[in-house]
């Protein structure tokens, strides 16, 4: 399981810059030259997406250190 946690935290961290990327250079984020609401909302959802996987990384890595050790 803290495999799995583990992981789940890198792969959040490989999705979600990439996806970000994408969504700043999408035509539907910008309206002359300000953020649209498509562009906050899909920022929100990759930061909080980004914090979780970091989280959940953390743990992993915390308790594939612990199951090392026993």
């Amino acid at each position: 399981m803290a495999l799995f946690l583990l992981a789940f935290g890198v792969w959040s961290w490989l999705l979600w810059p990439t996806f970000l990327r994408n969504i700043l250079g999408d035509e539907q984020s910008w309206s002359n030259g300000s953020p649209t609401a498509f562009l906050w909302v899909h920022v929100v959802i990759a930061v909080v997406s980004l914090v979780l996987g970091t989280v959940i990384g953390v743990l992993g890595w915390r308790a594939h250190r612990a199951n090392r050790r026993s």
